[in-house]
């Protein structure tokens, strides 16, 4: 499948959005991890339509204007990583949630180290929470 990419300024430096032909596939960090979102080769296209709104939804979101995403997503992963993404994407702006409450609202309590490991993977950052992550000590 084919990507395109767009990179924006942001307030934690600059980012790369990643889409397929209309979704939202990643938003990669200027220093990111090797192996940390795997998408294949990419084609710069600043103007396709949801690359232009991601960009907007997340200079609202950086400005205070926004505390929800409306866009389209494709995440690339494992089903276990798909579930967890999805789960983030619940926990509402301005609440945290850990890594233990999510494993027991996947049906597994005992899963919440394979949800750490799922949220560290997550391909669409700041757009799907994984920020609102924390231990059950609170770090």
């Amino acid at each position: 499948m084919a990507h395109f990419y767009k990179v924006i300024d942001s307030p934690i430096g600059m980012l790369k959005l990643v889409a397929n032909e209309n979704r939202l596939a990643a938003i990669l960090w200027e220093v990111e991890k090797d192996g940390r979102v795997r998408l294949g080769p990419m084609t710069e296209d600043p103007r396709r339509p949801i690359l232009v709104e991601a960009a907007r939804q997340l200079r609202e979101y950086f400005s205070g204007q926004r505390t929800h995403f409306d866009l389209d997503l494709d995440f690339s992963g494992t089903d276990f990583q798909k579930q967890v993404w999805k789960i983030l994407l619940g926990i509402p702006f301005g609440e945290t949630r850990t890594y233990a409450e999510l494993a027991k609202q996947l049906g597994n309590a005992r899963a919440a180290r394979a949800v750490g490991a799922a949220n560290g993977k997550n391909p669409i950052a700041i757009v799907t929470p994984c920020h609102r992550v924390i231990g059950t000590r609170g770090a």
